[in-house]
């Protein structure tokens, strides 16, 4: 696997803006090199996303790299995502550098620093490239925003630092493509345009045939090959990882369907914690306004960066009287994270740490408790087990699966007030924890775990409880396997792209087809 110290040949997937399916098509590449017997790995320098993810060693990375190296059939390191920004509002991120966070800035500030962020990126990079044959990178966004070059060090300044072959990409599903592409290369420098080798169209849907004589014109006007017509590949779940997804959900409302609805809260995180309902055939949709959750059977408050933010902005809306209805007429209310704090009864924040400053709120009072945020922030992988106590919940006692937890505060049951558990955690260390609540009549539930729901074991009763109480025919969870997701996305974008002129850009040799079988993994 060891290619040498900084030997490893290196490709870039760049995209004509935000959203265009940069971080898919690594992922799909990275998938495509893994079964041709490459020893792959993904690599962003920086990343911008409230979704996060935990490697094995309870650090923090984006979630697209998460994903990217599950497809390439390893466990996700630091060292693939070492600049994390997790937006709080007000133009300030929390860095995670590393995995670890350095603290919450604002945007100049966090430009001052500029100089170690690279050391630390192109160190990063180094050590994949010692590790792996090959690092399929992803850029962000644009590389031409031209306010932003100076700064740069996702796009073309990392890919100049290890001069590494381009792929630009641009979302037909968007159009004005011929515009996008050739704008962008336009607006490059010389040296970062000679980087650029090969362009791909994605999302196109319909007959490729009456795409021509496109892409030629693209590649006669740029000098560029268009190397492939990416099609838009229908119910994909390998999900993308900003917010911008969630403009396309939806197509998750089904008629008739038991209907979920998940609060979008302004720094929603972690929200694809609800993709296995989708899968189960629910009615997903993510609301914004108080009556949206009249008729649900099941409301969700989800994770998010900033608690007390969110909490005051579902308040000017009236969602806190809406969640609090929702749960007197009988509703399953979920809080996942964040959206748990929110259902106790106080969040103090005396040092800052949930925003920036100093901060109080009175929460939901479906639970009774309180939390208090900490500097300290838990990133951990856990085994969990619904407590035998929790029958009154819709899970179902004893049910076991896996998760993880990105939290900070700690959150403990108010005055006297006696707190019935919802899950016992064990954080690798073979030292049982408990965590969550449930309310007195059962339908509220909270924890801290993110991925609840992707046991089919905890899934299941929890649809069938919900659909006893009212009167609905119970969802079926069907067996999933995002293995074989990764392999089907693989499969479209290597007959969709010229897969050899790829492969001699990036200065690998021919295919070493093996066992495609992936290493299991969390994803």
């Amino acid at each position: 696997m060891n290619a040498g110290a900084g030997n490893a040949k290196t490709l870039m997937v760049q995209g004509t803006g935000s959203s265009v399916g940069k971080s898919t098509l690594t992922a799909a590449l990275c998938r495509i090199f893994m079964q041709d017997g490459i020893a792959v790995a993904p690599f962003k320098a920086q990343n911008m996303s409230n979704n996060a993810f935990v490697t094995p060693d309870g650090l923090e990375l984006g979630r697209s790299q998460a994903v990217q190296a599950a497809a390439s059939g390893i466990e996700p390191s630091s060292d693939m995502n070492p600049i994390l920004l997790k937006p709080e509002g007000d133009g300030r991120s929390q860095v995670v550098l590393n995995g670890r966070p350095e603290g919450s800035f604002k945007a100049r500030s966090y430009y001052e620093g500029r100089d170690r962020l690279w050391s630390e990126a192109t160190a990063a990079l180094d050590r994949l490239r010692a590790a792996y044959e090959l690092v399929v990178m992803e850029g962000a966004g644009s590389p031409v925003e031209v306010n932003l070059r100076d700064r740069d060090i996702v796009n073309m300044e990392i890919a100049l630092y290890c001069q590494a072959p381009v792929l630009l990409v641009a979302d037909i599903d968007r159009g004005g493509v011929f515009a996008s592409l050739l704008g962008t290369l336009e607006l490059l420098r010389p040296e970062e345009r000679e980087l650029v080798k090969g362009l791909v169209i994605n999302r196109f849907r319909g007959d490729r045939s009456l795409l021509e004589p496109l892409p030629q014109m693209i590649a006669d006007r740029t000098g560029v090959p268009v190397v492939g017509v990416v099609p838009m590949v229908p119910d994909l779940q390998v999900r993308e990882e900003d917010g911008m997804s969630l403009e396309r959900e939806q197509g998750l409302r089904r008629p008739g369907a038991m209907k979920v609805a998940v609060l979008r809260l302004p720094r929603i995180s972690n929200f694809d914690d609800f993709d296995p309902l989708a899968r189960a055939g629910l009615s997903i949709h993510f609301a914004s306004k108080a009556s949206e959750l009249e008729d649900a059977h099941i409301v969700i408050i989800p994770g998010t960066k900033h608690t007390i933010a969110d909490l005051r902005w579902m308040k000017s809306r009236g969602l806190d009287k809406a969640v609090v209805a929702a749960a007197d007429r009988g509703a399953q209310v979920v809080g996942v994270c964040g959206g748990y704090q929110m259902m106790g009864e106080l969040l103090d924040d005396p040092l800052g740490a949930d925003g920036g400053e100093p901060d109080s709120e009175r929460g939901l009072g479906l639970l009774p408790l309180q939390t208090v945020f900490s500097s300290d922030k838990v990133t951990r992988r856990v085994e969990l087990r619904v407590v035998d106590g929790a029958e009154r919940s819709a899970l179902s006692p004893g049910a076991t699966g896996y998760g993880y937890e990105i939290h900070t505060g700690e959150t403990t049951a108010t005055g006297a007030s006696e707190l019935a558990p919802l899950l016992e955690i064990d954080r690798g260390d073979r030292v049982p924890r408990l965590d969550g609540a449930v309310s007195d009549q059962g339908n509220v539930i909270g924890c801290y775990v993110h991925g609840l729901f992707d046991s089919p074991g905890l899934l299941q009763p929890f649809l069938n409880s919900v659909a006893e109480r009212w009167g609905l025919e119970p969802p079926v969870v069907t067996p999933f396997s995002m293995e074989d997701e990764y392999d089907r996305l693989a499969a479209v974008v290597r007959e969709a792209l010229d897969m050899d002129a790829i492969r001699q850009m990036a200065g690998i040799g021919a295919s070493r087809p093996k066992d495609v079988t992936a290493p299991s993994n969390s994803q």
